[in-house]
């Protein structure tokens, strides 16, 4: 079970605000747009400027509050008219940026490596990227886990806090870059998997037109 499926529990928590948020006349791209900016800024302030690492916890503090405001735009966008084209392109773009962001200070923490790092930021894009091209083979956009995006926020998140509290790594925490790397390369293989399934089943729900000379 991913995390992603309890994702109606936490809008339904939400829409009072985003309610509010449409009648002062906040757009879900704006939303979008702001998530990435503060996602954007965090990471690179945290790996090139950050002087402790009790900075970390702003990492799930931060990931707890992303995931509000994806939901958020999300809700904007379908319960009041404001799904558009150009969102299309900025919910998906923006969630691969920021995920990279956000997971590029982790070099800088020991015993985790550079390489494996920078292994899981590639396979996370490409993740969203499988699961984002569903549509185009006849699937419905794929969020198929087991480490889809909010799986990995809480990942991160909670390496963010324990690295902030203090607390040294053990030298086998070096492996787990390397897993979390495996497991969404999982999840890159389940979402092609599964959009092509999919597909398939509604080619085959679709009757063929037959045509014939007379």
């Amino acid at each position: 079970m991913s995390i992603y499926e309890l994702k109606p529990r936490f809008q339904a928590l939400l829409r009072p605000l985003v309610v509010a948020l449409h009648a002062r006349g906040v757009t879900a791209n704006q939303v979008t747009l702001s998530a990435c900016a503060v996602s954007v800024a965090l990471g690179l302030w945290l790996y090139l400027a950050a002087t402790s690492l009790a900075a970390f916890a702003l990492i799930p503090a931060w990931m707890f509050l992303r995931m509000a405001f994806n939901a958020i735009d999300g809700m904007l966008a379908r319960e009041h008219h404001q799904q558009s084209r150009l969102g299309a392109f900025l919910n998906e773009l923006t969630d691969v940026v920021s995920d990279a962001a956000l997971y590029l200070p982790f070099v800088l923490v020991q015993p985790f490596s550079p390489f494996w790092v920078g292994t899981v930021i590639v396979l996370a894009g490409l993740s969203e990227f499988a699961g984002a091209l569903g549509p185009t083979v006849g699937a419905s956009r794929r969020y198929d886990g087991p480490l889809g995006k909010s799986d990995r926020a809480f990942v991160f998140g909670a390496l963010g806090l324990y690295v902030a509290l203090g607390g040294p790594l053990p030298g086998w925490t070096a492996l787990l870059m390397p897993l979390l790397a495996l497991l969404v390369a999982w999840t890159v293989v389940n979402r092609v998997r599964r959009a092509l399934a999919e597909g398939d089943a509604a080619d085959s729900a679709t009757p063929k037109q037959t045509t014939g000379i007379q």
